[in-house]
């Protein structure tokens, strides 16, 4: 599934649009990389979120859409870490 996506249907953001303009960006990480919004998502990998307040990172637990849409489990919180706002995540 794509990255964008992803992050929409597992509701780490709100919508689509603003899912690609924050990996296009570079306040998203897949795999510790910087990515596209079609970055591919799979299983197990992990996803690094940067909000304006904090950075969240999680481990893919399920990309699959059709599961996703009738509200299975996306993924597992493994740190979320408060940042302040002078100074830059990434």
């Amino acid at each position: 599934m794509r990255l964008d996506k992803f992050l929409k249907l597992s509701r780490l953001v709100k919508r689509r649009t603003v899912a690609q303009e924050m990996a296009e960006i570079g306040a998203v990480r897949l795999n510790g990389r910087q990515c596209k919004p079609s970055a591919e998502v799979r299983g197990g990998d992990t996803v690094e979120v940067a909000y304006p307040r904090r950075v969240l990172s999680v481990k893919v637990e399920n990309a699959d859409e059709a599961a996703l849409k009738r509200g299975a489990a996306a993924y597992s919180v493994i740190e979320e870490k408060q940042v302040s706002q002078d100074e830059k995540p990434w």
